[in-house]
């Protein structure tokens, strides 16, 4: 078994997250390899379809591509070149509708300065709380009150 796989399981994640009636598409953009790989493993031994890039130019090349496909981009803040809010901001004015992660070890500042109106979660995280953040970002009706 992948330890991805495991990692999902252990996690109580064994269903496909279903979005309109298809496995949903992630655009996953990391500049650290290592997190890049583990993340899109968990993702993808989760059931959803998953687009990786390393940097923004190779987010906004693959989301060019496939923006019609591409439901959630979880992007890391800080990246080399364009950084990952500036990445969000210009591909949510192609795809108003395209939902947002951004994952960043600097979460505590973001909130206290108002610097983004997208979701962030802060590094280091678990699995779990990854995966239950995203269900929450493509199944907001079941949260809402």
């Amino acid at each position: 078994m992948a330890a991805g796989t495991a990692v999902a399981q252990q996690a109580g994640w064994q269903h496909t997250i279903a979005h309109a009636g298809k496995a949903a598409t992630i655009l996953l953009v990391e500049d650290e390899a290592f997190v890049r790989n583990v993340t899109c493993e968990v993702l993808q031994a989760t059931g959803y379809r998953v687009m990786c890039a390393k940097n923004s130019a190779e987010g906004s090349s693959l989301h060019e591509r496939f923006s019609e496909e591409i439901d959630l981009l979880i992007t890391d803040v800080v990246l080399p070149g364009e950084n990952g809010q500036a990445l969000a901001e210009k591909l949510r004015r192609k795809k108003p509708d395209l939902k947002v992660l951004l994952v960043t070890g600097y979460a505590d500042q973001m909130k206290v300065s108002g610097e983004s109106s997208f979701e962030c979660l802060a590094k280091p995280f678990s699995s779990a709380v990854l995966l239950e953040r995203l269900r929450r970002l493509l199944e907001p009706a079941m949260f809402r009150v």
